[in-house]
Order: C-alpha cells, then structure tokens, then sequence
C-alpha cells in the first residue's frame, strides 16, 4: 500500500522522534533527519510528497536547505517548523520557497492538517503529476481549474472533490488509478468511511459522462478505478 512519503529534517531528536512516531501512526512514511546536510543528502536519494522542516538547524539552515531542495524539485511541498514568530522570519520562509509556516509549539493534529492541507494544494495545481489541467474526454471537455465539465456548449460545475477524483482519472487515462493513492491525495485519509465517499463520487462521475458511451469508469477489484476513453 503506497504511503505519502515525508521528509522531516529536525535537530531536537525528542521532538524528531515523537514527530515520526505521530505521523507514522496517521499512515505517512517519514525519514528523519537531523542536520541540513543530511537532509538534502537524504531528499537527492529518495523521492518524498513533501518536506517538513526546522528552521534552526546545523551545519544547514531550514531556509538554505529548502533553496537548495527547490533547485531539484520546484515543485516540492514544503513547511517550515519555527520558534519564531517574527514577522521577518516568516517572510524570509516564503521567499525561501516553503507552502506553510508552523510556529512551536504546535499541536501534532495542527500539524497534520496543514500537511494534508497543503497536499490538497499541491493536487489542484497539478504538482507532482502534470501540469495538464485540459482534458478532451470523448465528446465532453473538463477543465479542473475552473472545475467544469462541458458537453455540446452545456457546461456542469463540479465540486471540490468532483474536480480532483476527475483529473487524477485524467492523468491515469486507461490505467489503473490507486484507490489508496486517490483516498490520501483528495480525502487525506484511507479509511472506510473515506472510501464510500470516494465510490459515490465516482458514481456520479459515471452518470455526468453518461451521453457518451465510449467513456467508462470501470471498477478494478482490490486496485481501485479505470477510466477508458474510446
């Protein structure tokens, strides 16, 4: 079962320690490091969803640490954890590239839904899978930016969730997107009750393409779904 995989880079290895444990009891993969040149050595050989970063750290700063990280991937998720409130800081945090800014203390909940926050972010802009955001399904167009589906001039506003489940069936077109991957990325959990949400919303899906009989959405036992376009 693919997991949502995060860097932390944290030089207090107390706080190091209960991060990873929390956040890997909310089914993330976390690789802790504790000093900037680890880290980046740590982000050059592994791929991760997202870096979570102290701002103090040694041998590397969290600021220099996320520039250098943007010089290989301009896409990467990144948020800092701070001590500092600073005004000044937090601007030097953004132009460093990072999405969010936690203060300490912060609560380990507070921390998990700016990642997940931040995740969602990161889908609708398309990072990480395509910058596609057009797609010409059969005799239907979708556009995930302005979240319409338009057959024959008619357009239909999709919500949120329609708009995201769609464009990752869009950007695995005639494969099998993972109904895990899907849950984490659009929901932020794998669980049950995510799960019959997310088969509702592809029963509407199905039923939004149903002039077109060259579209399907086909179920793949124990994977997740197929979208086949004709």
């Amino acid at each position: 079962m693919p997991q949502t995989k995060i860097l932390l880079v944290e030089d207090d290895p107390n706080l190091g320690f209960l991060l990873q444990e929390n956040l890997e009891l909310q089914n993330f993969a976390v690789h802790l490091c504790e000093d900037g040149d680890a880290g980046l050595q740590a982000f050059t050989q592994s791929e991760f969803d997202l870096c979570v970063l102290d701002v103090m750290l040694p041998k590397k700063d969290g600021f220099t640490l996320a520039k250098e990280i943007r010089r290989e991937n301009s896409d990467m998720p990144i948020i800092f954890l701070t001590a500092k409130s600073l005004k000044e800081d937090r601007i030097e945090g953004f132009k460093a590239g990072c999405d969010d800014y936690v203060t300490k203390p912060f609560s380990l909940e507070e921390l998990v839904l700016r990642i997940q926050a931040v995740l969602r972010r990161s889908l609708k802009t398309g990072r990480h899978e395509s910058e596609q955001t057009r797609f010409t399904l059969g005799r239907y167009q979708f556009d995930h930016v302005q979240q319409t589906l338009t057959l024959d001039s008619e357009s239909r506003k999709l919500t949120d969730k329609e708009a995201d489940l769609l464009l990752l069936l869009c950007l695995h077109q005639n494969e099998v997107l993972d109904r895990q991957m899907a849950l984490r990325k659009i929901w932020g959990e794998d669980n049950f009750f995510n799960a019959r949400s997310m088969d509702v919303y592809v029963s509407k899906l199905r039923k939004y393409f149903a002039d077109d009989n060259q579209i399907e959405i086909r179920n793949v036992h124990g994977r997740g779904f197929k979208m086949m376009v004709g």
